[in-house]
C-alpha cells in the first residue's frame, strides 16, 4: 500500500513539474509546496531532492522532442563555412553557451546557500509575489507585442543579458522561465523568441544541474526499487505533460500577454503565505 501511495504522489508531482517547468510560475517553488502538501518522501537519504531533479529531466526531454528538427538542423549545419556564421549551428550553440556562463558561476557559488535558507514555503511565497509584480512591470515597459519573424535570432550580447537575468532563478520561487523571458524583453527580443530561447537554454542548464545534483546526493544506487519506479513514473508523466504545455504556451504568447501568470503567482503566494503562517507546512 505504501508503494501505491508513493507512485500516486509521484504522478501528481510529475504533473506539477510538467505544467510549471516552462511557465513563468516557478516549477521548483511549486514542487517544494506540493511535496510538503502531500507528504512526499522516501526511505533513502536525499531521495526527494534527487526526485526533483530527475523529473525535471523529463520536462527538458519534451523540449528536445518538440524542437528536434531545429536541434538537428543546428548539428547538420554546425560549421559556418557551410551556411555562413549567422545561420550556423556554431553561432546558435555559442549564444546558448554564453547565456549559461553567469548562472553557471553563481550557481556553483550560491546554490547551497539557497537550498539551506530559501527552500521554505514562506520564502517561496514571498518570491512568487514580488516576482509577479516585476513581471507586470517588465512586460509593460519592455515587451514588444509585434512578433519579429519566426526565426530564433539572438546575438551574443543579448544572450549575455539573458544569462545575467537567469541568475535570479537561483532563488526558489523566482522561475527560470520568467527570469529568462524578462531578460529577453530587456535585450530587445519578442516574447515568443525569448520564450523559445528560454526552452533551448534549459537543455544544457537543467541537464547539467540535474546530473551534478544526482551525483552530489549519491546517485541512483542509494535508492530502493519502489523509489526507482517512482522516479521513472515522475519522469514519464512530466515529459508527457510538458509536451502539451510547451505547445499551448507558445500559442498563447503569440496572442496574449503574460499578465495572467503574474496575477496567478501573486494569488498563489498569498495562499502559501497564509498556509505557512498557519503552520500547515
Amino acid at each position: 500500500m505504501e508503494m501505491i501511495y508513493l507512485l500516486i504522489k509521484s504522478m501528481i508531482l510529475g504533473i506539477v513539474e510538467g505544467i510549471t517547468e516552462f511557465l513563468p510560475v516557478s516549477s521548483t517553488g511549486h514542487l517544494v509546496i506540493f511535496q510538503n502538501l502531500i507528504g512526499f518522501k522516501g526511505t533513502s537519504p536525499n531521495y526527494v531532492e534527487m526526485y526533483t531533479y530527475v523529473i525535471q529531466l523529463g520536462a527538458i526531454l519534451a523540449v528536445v522532442f518538440l524542437y528536434w528538427g531545429k536541434i538537428k538542423n543546428t548539428l547538420v549545419n554546425f560549421f559556418p563555412q557551410k551556411v555562413g556564421y549567422e545561420n550556423s549551428g556554431f553561432k546558435f550553440w555559442l549564444v546558448i553557451f554564453v547565456a549559461c556562463i553567469p548562472g553557471g558561476i553563481l550557481g556553483v557559488l550560491l546554490d547551497d546557500l539557497a537550498e539551506q535558507y530559501l527552500f521554505t514555503p514562506i520564502s517561496v511565497a514571498i518570491t512568487l509575489f514580488f516576482g509577479g509584480i516585476w513581471m507586470i512591470y517588465a512586460e509593460k515597459k519592455f515587451r514588444d507585442n509585434k512578433l519579429i519573424g519566426e526565426e530564433l535570432k539572438v546575438t551574443v550580447k543579448q544572450a549575455w543579458i539573458i544569462g545575467l537575468f537567469q541568475c535570479l532563478a537561483i532563488i526558489p520561487g523566482m522561475s527560470r522561465s520568467a527570469s529568462t523571458i524578462i531578460g529577453g524583453w530587456v535585450a530587445g527580443l519578442s516574447t515568443v523568441t525569448a520564450a523559445e530561447f528560454s526552452f533551448f537554454l534549459a537543455i544544457p542548464v537543467m541537464v547539467g544541474m540535474s546530473f551534478l545534483k544526482i551525483l552530489k546526493v549519491g546517485g541512483l544506487s542509494i535508492l530502493t526499487s519502489p523509489e526507482i519506479i517512482s522516479l521513472i513514473i515522475g519522469f514519464v508523466v512530466s515529459f508527457i505533460v510538458a509536451l502539451i504545455v510547451i505547445d499551448k504556451f507558445i500559442a498563447y504568447l503569440k496572442k496574449k500577454p503574460m499578465k495572467i501568470f503574474a496575477i496567478y503567482r501573486m494569488i498563489f503566494a498569498f495562499i502559501l503565505l497564509g498556509a505557512g503562517l498557519a503552520g500547515l507546512f
